[in-house]
């Protein structure tokens, strides 16, 4: 049973409600506005709220959404083939009046579209239906039983056909060996002197004994003519040893110089020619820039350079050349972008991107471009790369605004410390880079207590330690009124982290400091205690950010690292709604080139902002992501 359909446009009019179980269908469909439509993640059709399924369709022609709900315990098969049928019925009946009128007009406009829909909706069910169990056939009525037996029965560990095959091989054996056995019996006879003849049991008339006599001379005979025959073809004399040396016509080889064609060898393995150009090999262009994406096939760029010369021959020849990659003034199809995305994905694939999120964003793209006009001189390479572009700068663009600086302001208003709880991988740098942000912070005033909650790996409060003093050194409270600006909260190891948390915050709350910066142990996101434990420190301590601290160099492992942190804080969270990630270090950003992937995967796959990236080894070397010099190193070849 459907909880509603609903028919809106893209700007938010809605045309046309069902209400089925669900009293209101807003709250569902503005979250699939928000989260799906707004930040273009339309690859998978479908969307979760609540206890709710969603799918929709989208009509890029007429800028409509076709919406239907349900509950997501139930399986409901043929709502694909509604949604379907819905669209191609309302296009049919209502495209001229959608097309004729204006937006303000529509609000106006009357959609009676209630008798249809229950008509489409009560032939989907019925042909969902599961139908009766079919009874299973006797054997009388098989065609195993209208077989003969004879043909059923086959020889162990042989194939039918062979043994038809077989067969005939053998019925022919059997001919020629009884011919063979006729003559080796008669031959006998003669040997021992006896008459041939009615009395001895033998009648044989001329022409056999012909025939017979022919037959002896072939076998006696016929091994000797086989041997003289082999021996007539390799009586031909083989040249041996090697040929003349190569005598030119122009007089180049007059000394009779023998020319070694052989490669030279350097400890026994050839030589290889430099190549002439490396940045020819490398994909460079001049002066070491990376040439730009061309997603054209290289079937194309042969019949270019084909038309090259005959261009030069007329000026229709080159103007026809130039204007054969425009797509006109028509709507884009899959099978026209199937090529270019394909190009696409693999592009993204290379550049760091994890495989299963680049396969949904080329899908995105092609569910956003499917139907619509394209202008008179656009091709479909240099739409679907701007289309993606801005896909990919979309998905940059944070959903939630993370301003440490004024959420610092507003928590000194109320008189509490800002807390900011580091996690992550073993390795990634979680310490260095909070020893960065604790530096931008001194830059702009604010004074930092950094709890050192890391009582498991060895060195951990040595290495915060050692940040701190060289903190403190740039930042003396000479500079600051004779305030502390940073210090180092710390127990030792082995104790509990979520207690020595509360600790630093209730302590940073009785000394007056503005930020608490919580370092956390590195764990692997499968090693379930460590995971419980972290999920206790951030319900217990109800930090104001949560920071997961992740590596540039990784695609694939970002994706999976982010997703089983988010769910493993679900699931060991003692709270009713648990605290999740609210924001993305990305550090190791200087050592990837424009191999920048991992960004697009770790924002696209939890919709969380990328707030610092580090970019080097001193504290200088912290950045906030720009999106567009990102996409920019993304897109490029």
């Amino acid at each position: 049973m459907l909880d509603f359909f609903t028919i809106f446009s893209k700007g938010g009019l809605v045309l046309w409600c069902f209400q089925g179980v669900s009293d209101s269908c807003t709250g569902p469909v503005n979250a699939l506005i928000r989260s799906v439509l707004l930040q273009e993640r339309g690859g998978n059709n479908s969307f979760t709220h609540e206890a709710l399924t969603l799918k929709y369709k989208l009509d890029n022609q007429f800028e409509l959404v076709f919406v239907v709900g349900f509950q997501k315990i139930l399986t409901l098969t043929y709502v694909d083939k509604l949604i379907d049928d819905v669209h191609r019925l309302f296009w049919d009946k209502y495209c001229t009046e959608i097309r004729q009128q204006s937006a303000l007009s529509l609000l106006n406009g009357t959609f009676d579209f209630q008798n249809d829909f229950l008509r489409l909706l009560r032939e989907a069910e019925e042909s969902s239906k599961v139908r009766a169990p079919t009874t299973m056939k006797k054997f009388e009525d098989s065609e195993k039983a209208k077989k003969p037996v004879r043909s059923m029965i086959e020889t162990r560990g042989e194939k039918p056909k062979e043994k038809a095959k077989n067969s005939k091989k053998k019925g022919a054996k059997k001919e020629s060996s009884d011919g063979l056995l006729a003559t080796s019996k008669a031959v006998p006879a003669e040997k021992s002197g006896l008459p041939v003849g009615p009395e001895n049991g033998v009648e044989l008339s001329k022409e056999e004994l012909i025939r017979r006599k022919r037959e002896e001379f072939i076998q006696k005979h016929g091994r000797g003519l086989e041997k003289s025959s082999k021996s007539m073809k390799s009586d031909t004399p083989k040249e041996k040893g090697k040929k003349a040396p190569r005598v030119w016509a122009l007089g180049g080889c007059a000394n009779k110089e023998v020319l070694d064609y052989s490669l030279p060898t350097t400890n026994g393995a050839p030589e290889v020619a430099p190549p002439e150009d490396i940045s020819l090999i490398r994909g460079t262009g001049p002066g070491g820039q990376l040439q730009d994406l061309d997603c054209s096939s290289s079937d194309d760029e042969v019949a270019a350079q084909n038309t090259k010369p005959s261009a030069t021959k007329g000026t229709l020849g080159g103007m026809f050349g130039m204007l054969k990659g425009l797509v006109g003034s028509k709507s884009l199809s899959r099978e026209d972008m199937e090529s270019v995305l394909d190009k696409m994905r693999d592009h993204l694939i290379a550049k760091n991107v994890a495989a299963d999120i680049a396969v949904q964003l080329c899908e995105s793209v092609a569910n956003k471009l499917e139907g619509k006009v394209m202008g008179t001189f656009s091709t479909v390479t240099s739409t679907v790369k701007q289309a993606l572009q801005e896909f990919l700068v979309q998905i940059l663009q944070p959903q939630r605004r993370v301003d440490m600086l004024r959420d610092i302001m507003d928590a000194q208003r109320h008189q509490r410390p800002y807390v900011v709880t580091f996690c992550g991988v073993n390795g990634v740098g979680k310490s260095t880079n909070l020893a960065k942000i604790s530096f931008w912070l001194l830059e702009n005033g604010f004074s930092v207590l950094i709890a050192a909650c890391d009582t498991f790996r060895a060195g951990a409060v040595e290495q915060l330690r050692t940040h701190t003093r060289r903190l403190s050194a740039l930042h003396p409270p000479e500079n600051h009124g004779g305030r502390t600006m940073v210090q180092l909260f710390e127990k030792g190891y082995g104790k509990d982290a979520a207690g020595i948390a509360m600790e630093a915050i209730a302590f940073a709350r009785n000394q007056g400091f503005d930020v608490v910066l919580v370092d956390t142990a590195g764990r692997m996101q499968d090693n379930a205690p460590l995971m419980t434990a972290l999920a206790k420190l951030i319900t217990v301590n109800t930090p104001d950010l949560v920071l997961f601290v992740g590596e540039a160099l990784v695609g694939n492992e970002a994706v999976d690292q982010l997703v089983k942190f988010n769910r493993a804080l679900a699931d060991h969270s003692m709270a009713q709604t648990p605290r999740l990630i609210d924001g993305i270090v990305l550090t190791k950003f200087d050592t990837i080139d424009d191999k920048v992937g991992a960004a697009i995967s770790m924002t696209y796959i939890t919709s969380k902002p990328i707030v610092f990236v580090g970019t080097g080894q001193t504290y200088c070397d912290l950045r906030s992501l720009n999106a567009k010099a990102v996409v920019a190193a993304l897109m490029k070849a």
